[in-house]
Protein backbone atom coordinates (compact mmCIF):
# COMPACT_ATOMS: atom_id res chain seq x y z
CA UNK A 1 0.00 0.00 0.00
CA UNK A 2 3.14 2.52 -0.10
CA UNK A 3 1.91 3.58 -4.16
CA UNK A 4 -1.36 4.76 -2.15
CA UNK A 5 0.63 6.72 0.86
CA UNK A 6 2.81 7.97 -1.65
CA UNK A 7 -0.11 9.16 -4.07
CA UNK A 8 -2.07 10.60 -1.38
CA UNK A 9 1.07 12.54 0.40
CA UNK A 10 2.40 13.63 -3.25
CA UNK A 11 -0.89 14.55 -4.91
CA UNK A 12 -4.66 14.09 -3.05
CA UNK A 13 -3.18 15.90 -0.16
CA UNK A 14 -1.83 18.88 -1.79
CA UNK A 15 -5.42 19.15 -3.85
CA UNK A 16 -7.43 17.73 -1.36
CA UNK A 17 -6.24 19.42 1.92
CA UNK A 18 -5.87 23.18 -0.05
CA UNK A 19 -9.32 22.34 -1.53
CA UNK A 20 -11.84 19.49 -1.21
CA UNK A 21 -11.03 19.04 2.98
CA UNK A 22 -11.41 22.42 3.38
CA UNK A 23 -14.34 23.36 1.54
CA UNK A 24 -16.05 19.92 2.81
CA UNK A 25 -15.24 21.18 6.05
CA UNK A 26 -16.97 24.75 5.86
CA UNK A 27 -19.75 22.55 4.54
CA UNK A 28 -20.18 20.19 7.17
CA UNK A 29 -20.20 22.94 9.44
CA UNK A 30 -22.52 24.92 7.46
CA UNK A 31 -25.05 22.09 7.38
CA UNK A 32 -24.67 21.92 11.09
CA UNK A 33 -25.82 25.25 11.49
CA UNK A 34 -28.33 24.96 9.13
CA UNK A 35 -29.97 21.87 10.58
CA UNK A 36 -29.91 23.60 13.77
CA UNK A 37 -31.56 26.53 12.85
CA UNK A 38 -34.35 24.47 10.57
CA UNK A 39 -34.67 22.43 13.74
CA UNK A 40 -35.56 25.59 15.81
CA UNK A 41 -36.92 27.96 14.20
CA UNK A 42 -39.42 25.22 11.69
CA UNK A 43 -39.19 21.72 13.21
CA UNK A 44 -39.53 18.45 11.08
CA UNK A 45 -42.15 19.55 8.90
CA UNK A 46 -39.77 22.49 7.84
CA UNK A 47 -37.25 19.62 7.35
CA UNK A 48 -39.21 17.18 5.23
CA UNK A 49 -40.16 20.31 2.62
CA UNK A 50 -36.95 21.50 2.31
CA UNK A 51 -35.83 18.18 1.75
CA UNK A 52 -38.10 17.88 -1.05
CA UNK A 53 -37.05 21.23 -2.45
CA UNK A 54 -33.12 20.32 -1.99
CA UNK A 55 -33.84 17.17 -4.08
CA UNK A 56 -35.50 19.22 -6.94
CA UNK A 57 -32.89 21.61 -7.20
CA UNK A 58 -30.31 19.37 -7.22
CA UNK A 59 -32.09 17.22 -10.22
CA UNK A 60 -32.66 20.73 -12.37
CA UNK A 61 -29.28 22.42 -11.75
CA UNK A 62 -27.73 18.85 -13.04
CA UNK A 63 -30.56 19.31 -16.18
CA UNK A 64 -29.76 23.17 -16.43
CA UNK A 65 -26.00 22.20 -17.46
CA UNK A 66 -26.74 18.81 -18.93
CA UNK A 67 -24.64 16.97 -16.61
CA UNK A 68 -21.80 18.28 -17.75
CA UNK A 69 -19.66 19.21 -14.73
CA UNK A 70 -17.26 16.50 -14.56
CA UNK A 71 -17.00 15.60 -18.46
CA UNK A 72 -15.81 19.40 -18.42
CA UNK A 73 -13.32 19.47 -16.05
CA UNK A 74 -11.92 16.50 -17.52
CA UNK A 75 -11.71 18.10 -20.26
CA UNK A 76 -10.55 21.53 -20.06
CA UNK A 77 -7.66 20.09 -18.25
CA UNK A 78 -6.99 18.02 -21.49
CA UNK A 79 -7.04 20.78 -24.12
CA UNK A 80 -6.02 23.55 -22.03
CA UNK A 81 -2.94 24.06 -24.14
CA UNK A 82 -4.80 23.17 -27.32
CA UNK A 83 -6.50 26.90 -28.18
CA UNK A 84 -8.85 25.82 -30.98
CA UNK A 85 -9.76 22.35 -29.09
CA UNK A 86 -10.67 24.48 -26.06
CA UNK A 87 -12.64 27.55 -27.69
CA UNK A 88 -14.98 24.08 -29.30
CA UNK A 89 -15.16 23.19 -25.55
CA UNK A 90 -15.87 26.01 -24.16
CA UNK A 91 -18.41 27.12 -26.58
CA UNK A 92 -20.07 23.82 -26.66
CA UNK A 93 -20.61 23.64 -23.16
CA UNK A 94 -21.80 27.36 -22.74
CA UNK A 95 -23.91 27.39 -25.11
CA UNK A 96 -25.91 23.92 -23.90
CA UNK A 97 -25.84 25.13 -20.88
CA UNK A 98 -27.42 28.85 -21.75
CA UNK A 99 -29.96 27.29 -23.99
CA UNK A 100 -30.66 23.89 -21.38
CA UNK A 101 -31.29 26.32 -18.52
CA UNK A 102 -33.03 29.17 -19.90
CA UNK A 103 -35.65 26.07 -21.42
CA UNK A 104 -35.78 24.39 -17.91
CA UNK A 105 -36.38 28.16 -16.68
CA UNK A 106 -39.55 28.31 -18.56
CA UNK A 107 -40.98 25.11 -18.18
CA UNK A 108 -40.48 25.43 -14.56
CA UNK A 109 -41.86 29.75 -13.97
CA UNK A 110 -45.10 28.30 -16.30
CA UNK A 111 -45.74 25.42 -14.51
CA UNK A 112 -44.69 26.75 -11.03
CA UNK A 113 -48.28 25.84 -9.61
CA UNK A 114 -47.89 22.09 -10.59
CA UNK A 115 -44.78 21.59 -9.29
CA UNK A 116 -45.83 23.35 -5.64
CA UNK A 117 -48.48 20.76 -5.77
CA UNK A 118 -45.67 17.76 -6.07
CA UNK A 119 -43.52 18.89 -3.83
CA UNK A 120 -45.48 20.88 -0.81
CA UNK A 121 -48.23 18.93 -1.94
CA UNK A 122 -51.86 21.18 -2.16
CA UNK A 123 -51.85 21.98 1.60
CA UNK A 124 -48.56 24.57 0.90
CA UNK A 125 -48.47 27.59 -1.38
CA UNK A 126 -44.95 28.11 -2.01
CA UNK A 127 -45.39 29.11 -5.73
CA UNK A 128 -43.34 32.36 -6.18
CA UNK A 129 -40.61 30.04 -4.26
CA UNK A 130 -41.10 27.85 -8.09
CA UNK A 131 -40.80 30.97 -9.93
CA UNK A 132 -37.96 32.15 -8.07
CA UNK A 133 -36.41 29.37 -8.88
CA UNK A 134 -36.82 29.41 -12.46
CA UNK A 135 -35.27 33.43 -12.90
CA UNK A 136 -32.10 32.29 -11.07
CA UNK A 137 -31.47 28.83 -12.63
CA UNK A 138 -29.74 30.49 -16.08
CA UNK A 139 -27.40 32.19 -13.22
CA UNK A 140 -26.78 28.73 -11.26
CA UNK A 141 -25.65 27.25 -15.08
CA UNK A 142 -23.41 30.10 -15.29
CA UNK A 143 -21.76 29.99 -12.09
CA UNK A 144 -21.24 26.26 -12.87
CA UNK A 145 -20.19 26.84 -16.13
CA UNK A 146 -17.20 29.64 -14.78
CA UNK A 147 -16.46 26.88 -12.22
CA UNK A 148 -15.35 24.16 -14.00
CA UNK A 149 -13.16 26.37 -16.04
CA UNK A 150 -11.39 26.87 -13.31
CA UNK A 151 -11.26 23.57 -12.16
CA UNK A 152 -9.97 22.38 -15.93
CA UNK A 153 -7.25 24.57 -15.26
CA UNK A 154 -6.50 23.56 -12.15
CA UNK A 155 -6.90 26.90 -10.43
CA UNK A 156 -6.87 25.53 -6.94
CA UNK A 157 -6.06 28.38 -4.95
CA UNK A 158 -8.91 30.14 -6.33
CA UNK A 159 -11.51 27.81 -6.33
CA UNK A 160 -10.61 27.49 -2.67
CA UNK A 161 -10.74 31.02 -1.66
CA UNK A 162 -14.30 31.31 -3.72
CA UNK A 163 -15.67 28.30 -1.89
CA UNK A 164 -14.82 29.68 1.49
CA UNK A 165 -16.12 33.02 0.44
CA UNK A 166 -19.31 31.30 -1.33
CA UNK A 167 -20.18 29.03 2.11
CA UNK A 168 -19.76 31.80 4.68
CA UNK A 169 -21.84 34.21 2.16
CA UNK A 170 -24.27 31.20 1.87
CA UNK A 171 -24.47 30.59 5.69
CA UNK A 172 -24.95 34.08 6.65
CA UNK A 173 -28.01 34.59 4.22
CA UNK A 174 -29.53 31.32 5.08
CA UNK A 175 -29.49 31.91 9.09
CA UNK A 176 -30.66 35.10 8.79
CA UNK A 177 -33.47 34.39 6.63
CA UNK A 178 -34.43 31.22 8.62
CA UNK A 179 -34.34 33.35 12.16
CA UNK A 180 -36.56 36.32 10.73
CA UNK A 181 -38.67 34.37 7.97
CA UNK A 182 -38.87 30.33 9.71
CA UNK A 183 -39.64 28.17 6.64
CA UNK A 184 -40.24 30.59 3.79
CA UNK A 185 -36.81 32.02 4.93
CA UNK A 186 -35.26 28.54 4.19
CA UNK A 187 -37.18 27.90 0.79
CA UNK A 188 -36.09 31.04 -0.12
CA UNK A 189 -32.32 30.66 0.95
CA UNK A 190 -31.96 27.27 -0.88
CA UNK A 191 -33.06 29.04 -4.36
CA UNK A 192 -30.97 32.32 -4.40
CA UNK A 193 -27.39 31.21 -2.32
CA UNK A 194 -26.43 29.03 -5.66
CA UNK A 195 -26.97 32.02 -7.69
CA UNK A 196 -25.34 35.04 -5.25
CA UNK A 197 -21.85 32.37 -5.98
CA UNK A 198 -21.84 33.58 -9.50
CA UNK A 199 -20.85 37.28 -7.99
CA UNK A 200 -18.22 35.76 -6.57
CA UNK A 201 -17.00 33.15 -9.20
CA UNK A 202 -17.41 36.30 -11.59
CA UNK A 203 -14.48 37.91 -9.58
CA UNK A 204 -12.41 34.82 -9.60
CA UNK A 205 -12.22 34.33 -13.20
CA UNK A 206 -11.99 38.15 -14.31
CA UNK A 207 -8.46 37.57 -14.61
CA UNK A 208 -8.97 35.13 -17.05
CA UNK A 209 -10.78 37.09 -19.04
CA UNK A 210 -9.64 35.93 -22.47
CA UNK A 211 -11.29 33.08 -21.69
CA UNK A 212 -14.50 34.82 -22.44
CA UNK A 213 -13.40 35.80 -25.49
CA UNK A 214 -12.90 31.83 -26.88
CA UNK A 215 -17.33 31.39 -26.18
CA UNK A 216 -18.49 31.80 -29.96
CA UNK A 217 -21.71 30.47 -30.72
CA UNK A 218 -20.13 29.52 -34.43
CA UNK A 219 -17.82 27.07 -32.23
CA UNK A 220 -19.96 24.91 -31.32
CA UNK A 221 -19.31 21.20 -31.94
CA UNK A 222 -21.14 18.29 -32.49
CA UNK A 223 -18.03 16.21 -32.04
CA UNK A 224 -17.00 17.62 -28.07
CA UNK A 225 -20.63 17.20 -27.45
CA UNK A 226 -20.49 13.33 -28.85
CA UNK A 227 -17.24 13.02 -25.94
CA UNK A 228 -19.04 14.83 -23.20
CA UNK A 229 -22.04 12.83 -23.95
CA UNK A 230 -21.50 9.60 -21.96
CA UNK A 231 -20.36 11.92 -19.16
CA UNK A 232 -23.97 13.85 -19.52
CA UNK A 233 -26.03 10.53 -19.72
CA UNK A 234 -24.18 9.28 -16.42
CA UNK A 235 -24.61 12.47 -14.56
CA UNK A 236 -27.81 13.29 -15.48
CA UNK A 237 -29.48 9.25 -14.58
CA UNK A 238 -27.68 9.92 -11.10
CA UNK A 239 -28.61 13.25 -9.83
CA UNK A 240 -32.39 12.92 -11.32
CA UNK A 241 -33.31 9.46 -10.27
CA UNK A 242 -31.74 9.30 -6.84
CA UNK A 243 -33.99 13.05 -6.21
CA UNK A 244 -37.02 11.53 -8.07
CA UNK A 245 -37.12 9.00 -5.67
CA UNK A 246 -36.30 10.46 -2.31
CA UNK A 247 -38.88 12.61 -3.22
CA UNK A 248 -40.94 10.01 -4.11
CA UNK A 249 -40.61 7.89 -1.15
CA UNK A 250 -40.52 11.45 0.93
CA UNK A 251 -44.07 12.06 -0.03
CA UNK A 252 -45.21 8.63 0.49
CA UNK A 253 -43.95 9.02 4.55
CA UNK A 254 -46.08 12.07 4.65
CA UNK A 255 -49.33 10.40 3.26
CA UNK A 256 -48.60 7.05 5.13
CA UNK A 257 -47.49 8.35 8.21
CA UNK A 258 -47.11 12.06 8.61
CA UNK A 259 -45.49 15.05 7.19
CA UNK A 260 -42.80 15.23 10.60
CA UNK A 261 -42.04 11.47 10.16
CA UNK A 262 -40.65 12.63 6.60
CA UNK A 263 -38.96 15.23 8.46
CA UNK A 264 -36.90 12.29 10.63
CA UNK A 265 -36.40 10.58 7.46
CA UNK A 266 -34.85 13.83 5.72
CA UNK A 267 -32.84 14.74 9.30
CA UNK A 268 -31.31 11.05 9.16
CA UNK A 269 -30.16 11.41 5.78
CA UNK A 270 -28.19 15.04 6.22
CA UNK A 271 -26.36 12.89 8.72
CA UNK A 272 -25.16 10.36 6.60
CA UNK A 273 -24.78 13.09 3.66
CA UNK A 274 -22.05 15.04 6.34
CA UNK A 275 -19.65 11.84 7.58
CA UNK A 276 -19.65 10.90 3.78
CA UNK A 277 -18.17 13.79 2.48
CA UNK A 278 -14.89 13.10 3.40
CA UNK A 279 -14.73 9.59 1.86
CA UNK A 280 -16.64 10.34 -1.23
CA UNK A 281 -13.95 13.09 -1.47
CA UNK A 282 -11.04 10.87 -1.17
CA UNK A 283 -12.26 8.12 -2.97
CA UNK A 284 -13.06 10.49 -6.14
CA UNK A 285 -9.43 12.13 -6.01
CA UNK A 286 -8.06 8.45 -5.44
CA UNK A 287 -9.94 5.47 -6.88
CA UNK A 288 -11.26 7.28 -10.71
CA UNK A 289 -7.53 8.32 -11.47
CA UNK A 290 -5.59 5.35 -10.71
CA UNK A 291 -8.34 2.40 -11.72
CA UNK A 292 -7.51 4.58 -14.74
CA UNK A 293 -3.98 3.38 -15.01
CA UNK A 294 -4.56 0.30 -14.20
CA UNK A 295 -4.34 -2.80 -17.21
CA UNK A 296 -4.68 -5.85 -15.72
CA UNK A 297 -6.87 -7.95 -13.20
CA UNK A 298 -4.05 -8.53 -10.93
CA UNK A 299 -3.61 -4.76 -10.29
CA UNK A 300 -7.31 -3.98 -9.98
CA UNK A 301 -7.46 -6.65 -7.21
CA UNK A 302 -4.52 -5.41 -5.42
CA UNK A 303 -6.10 -1.75 -5.36
CA UNK A 304 -9.41 -2.60 -4.57
CA UNK A 305 -8.21 -4.64 -1.52
CA UNK A 306 -5.25 -2.39 -0.52
CA UNK A 307 -7.71 0.19 -0.35
CA UNK A 308 -10.19 -1.63 1.33
CA UNK A 309 -7.69 -2.95 3.88
CA UNK A 310 -6.40 0.63 4.67
CA UNK A 311 -9.41 3.28 4.31
CA UNK A 312 -12.18 0.91 5.58
CA UNK A 313 -11.38 -0.10 9.34
CA UNK A 314 -11.04 4.00 10.06
CA UNK A 315 -14.25 4.45 7.72
CA UNK A 316 -16.07 1.64 10.19
CA UNK A 317 -14.54 2.78 13.61
CA UNK A 318 -15.95 6.91 12.79
CA UNK A 319 -18.97 5.28 12.08
CA UNK A 320 -19.41 2.65 15.05
CA UNK A 321 -18.47 5.73 17.37
CA UNK A 322 -21.25 7.74 15.17
CA UNK A 323 -23.69 4.94 16.39
CA UNK A 324 -22.73 5.05 19.80
CA UNK A 325 -22.89 9.05 19.98
CA UNK A 326 -26.52 9.35 18.00
CA UNK A 327 -28.20 10.84 21.17
CA UNK A 328 -25.49 13.31 21.43
CA UNK A 329 -25.64 14.08 17.75
CA UNK A 330 -29.17 14.47 17.50
CA UNK A 331 -28.95 16.94 20.79
CA UNK A 332 -25.70 19.16 18.84
CA UNK A 333 -27.19 18.74 15.16
CA UNK A 334 -31.28 18.95 15.91
CA UNK A 335 -33.74 19.51 18.89
CA UNK A 336 -35.49 17.43 21.11
CA UNK A 337 -38.07 17.55 18.62
CA UNK A 338 -36.22 15.06 16.75
CA UNK A 339 -35.77 12.40 19.18
CA UNK A 340 -36.79 9.84 16.71
CA UNK A 341 -34.17 10.31 14.54
CA UNK A 342 -31.87 7.95 17.00
CA UNK A 343 -33.75 5.34 15.60
CA UNK A 344 -33.24 4.99 12.15
CA UNK A 345 -29.05 4.99 12.27
CA UNK A 346 -28.69 1.28 12.48
CA UNK A 347 -30.06 0.50 9.37
CA UNK A 348 -29.07 4.23 7.68
CA UNK A 349 -25.00 3.18 8.56
CA UNK A 350 -25.35 -0.53 7.29
CA UNK A 351 -26.71 0.96 4.09
CA UNK A 352 -23.81 3.54 3.75
CA UNK A 353 -21.25 0.60 4.72
CA UNK A 354 -22.59 -1.66 1.15
CA UNK A 355 -22.83 1.79 -0.38
CA UNK A 356 -18.97 2.52 0.57
CA UNK A 357 -17.55 -0.88 -0.29
CA UNK A 358 -19.91 -1.00 -4.36
CA UNK A 359 -18.84 2.40 -4.63
CA UNK A 360 -15.00 1.63 -4.74
CA UNK A 361 -15.30 -1.09 -7.12
CA UNK A 362 -17.88 0.81 -8.90
CA UNK A 363 -15.79 3.42 -9.56
CA UNK A 364 -14.12 0.79 -12.40
CA UNK A 365 -17.50 1.45 -14.14
CA UNK A 366 -16.20 5.52 -15.18
CA UNK A 367 -12.32 4.76 -15.42
CA UNK A 368 -12.96 1.47 -18.15
CA UNK A 369 -15.99 3.80 -19.60
CA UNK A 370 -18.30 0.84 -18.89
CA UNK A 371 -21.19 3.01 -19.58
CA UNK A 372 -24.13 0.93 -20.21
CA UNK A 373 -23.25 -1.40 -16.87
CA UNK A 374 -23.30 2.04 -14.78
CA UNK A 375 -26.62 3.25 -16.34
CA UNK A 376 -28.25 -0.34 -15.87
CA UNK A 377 -26.88 -1.12 -12.14
CA UNK A 378 -27.67 2.73 -11.45
CA UNK A 379 -31.28 2.47 -12.37
CA UNK A 380 -31.54 -0.69 -11.06
CA UNK A 381 -30.45 0.49 -7.33
CA UNK A 382 -32.93 3.86 -7.35
CA UNK A 383 -36.31 1.34 -8.76
CA UNK A 384 -35.35 -0.90 -5.96
CA UNK A 385 -34.49 1.27 -3.40
CA UNK A 386 -38.08 3.02 -3.70
CA UNK A 387 -40.13 0.14 -4.30
CA UNK A 388 -38.18 -2.13 -0.62
CA UNK A 389 -38.93 1.60 0.74
CA UNK A 390 -42.54 1.43 0.16
CA UNK A 391 -43.41 -2.00 1.41
CA UNK A 392 -40.95 -1.76 4.41
CA UNK A 393 -42.29 1.09 5.44
CA UNK A 394 -45.76 0.08 4.91
CA UNK A 395 -44.66 -3.33 7.26
CA UNK A 396 -42.63 -1.24 9.59
CA UNK A 397 -43.24 2.39 9.48
CA UNK A 398 -40.93 5.09 9.42
CA UNK A 399 -37.85 2.60 10.14
CA UNK A 400 -38.78 0.89 6.75
CA UNK A 401 -37.20 3.72 4.76
CA UNK A 402 -34.12 3.25 6.24
CA UNK A 403 -34.36 -0.67 6.08
CA UNK A 404 -35.23 -0.26 2.26
CA UNK A 405 -31.97 1.74 2.20
CA UNK A 406 -29.58 -0.71 3.97
CA UNK A 407 -31.30 -3.63 1.71
CA UNK A 408 -31.04 -1.53 -1.89
CA UNK A 409 -27.38 -0.94 -1.27
CA UNK A 410 -26.52 -4.52 -0.27
CA UNK A 411 -28.32 -5.99 -3.35
CA UNK A 412 -26.39 -3.58 -5.25
CA UNK A 413 -22.84 -4.96 -3.64
CA UNK A 414 -23.98 -8.06 -4.33
CA UNK A 415 -24.35 -7.60 -7.56
CA UNK A 416 -20.98 -5.52 -8.31
CA UNK A 417 -19.28 -8.62 -6.21
CA UNK A 418 -20.96 -10.98 -8.92
CA UNK A 419 -20.00 -8.42 -12.19
CA UNK A 420 -16.07 -8.55 -10.89
CA UNK A 421 -16.05 -11.61 -8.91
CA UNK A 422 -13.85 -13.07 -11.58
CA UNK A 423 -11.11 -9.81 -11.36
CA UNK A 424 -11.68 -9.98 -7.28
CA UNK A 425 -12.13 -13.66 -6.65
CA UNK A 426 -10.98 -15.71 -9.53
CA UNK A 427 -7.64 -17.37 -10.80
CA UNK A 428 -5.70 -14.76 -12.73
CA UNK A 429 -4.31 -16.75 -15.52
CA UNK A 430 -1.00 -14.64 -17.50
CA UNK A 431 -3.36 -12.94 -20.03
CA UNK A 432 -5.09 -11.17 -16.81
CA UNK A 433 -1.94 -10.08 -15.20
CA UNK A 434 -0.47 -8.77 -18.22
CA UNK A 435 -4.17 -7.17 -19.78
CA UNK A 436 -7.29 -6.00 -18.79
Amino acid sequence: MKKFFNYINSQVLVKAANLNMANISIKIIAGILISKFIAIYIGPHGMALIGNLRNFLRALQSLSISGLYKGVVKFVSQVKNDSVELTKTLSTVFYLGFFSSVFLGFLCYYNAEFINNILFTQNYNYVYIIEALAIVLPFYALNMFTFSIMNGFSKYKNLLLINIIGQILGILITLLLIREENIDGALIAIVITPALNLLITIVGIAFRRNLMTSVKITKVSLSVLNKLSPYMVMALVSAIALSIVMIMIRNYLIDKIGINSAGYWTAMTRVSDYYLMFFNSLVALYILPRFSEINSKLEFRKEVFSFYKTMMPAFLVLLFIIYLSRSILVNILFTEDFRAVEDLFGYQILGDIARVLSMVIAYQFLAKKMFTHFLILEIFLFVIMYFSSIYLIDEFGLKGAVMGHCLSYFMYLGIILLLFSSSLFGVISEEGIEDY
